[in-house]
């Protein structure tokens, strides 16, 4: 089954790949690999909160799950608009809005994760890290980077 109906059969439509917020492009392609810029928790508004203080682990992880939607919606960019061209997820960086205390950044960023392998299967399956951030831009709750393998 191709990515695309993949997704389709999840009722997931991926949005247009959201511009750049700065001076930065939204992916780098090299060869077969495209790293992809953080992508925010914003889908038609933006997803803010701080975990830890006042937002749950549950709506912390569906804030990455629309992360990982911005991803792919970068990696179908930079493939010419063809999603079905993504061979693997290689690598994410999840930025975690939370309180110094909180420790469930790897239980926010599964959102992502589980998202990513729902969708892709095996290809989905990737390295990882998962982080506190203090703040995030425009008070988000969740950021993500990712490298990616494309044909």
């Amino acid at each position: 089954m191709s990515i695309a109906a993949r997704l389709e059969g999840l009722g997931v439509a991926l949005p247009d790949a959201p511009a750049p917020a700065a001076n930065y492009v939204p992916f780098v392609r090299l060869g077969n690999i495209v790293y992809v810029s953080g992508q925010i928790s914003k889908d038609d508004d933006l997803i803010t909160g701080k975990l830890g203080d006042d937002m749950e682990i549950e709506a912390g992880a569906a804030a990455a799950k629309v992360c990982a939607i911005n991803l792919l919606a970068q990696v179908k960019a930079a493939c010419d608009g063809d999603i079905n061209k993504l061979v693997r997820v290689i690598k994410l960086t999840g930025f975690v809005n939370s309180t110094a205390d909180f420790t469930a950044q790897p239980q926010v960023i599964n959102g992502a994760s589980d998202f990513l392998v729902e969708a892709l299967g095996d290809a989905g399956r990737h390295s990882r890290s998962a982080v506190s951030a203090a703040s995030l831009p425009l008070g988000v709750a969740v950021e993500i980077e990712g490298i990616f393998e494309v044909q």
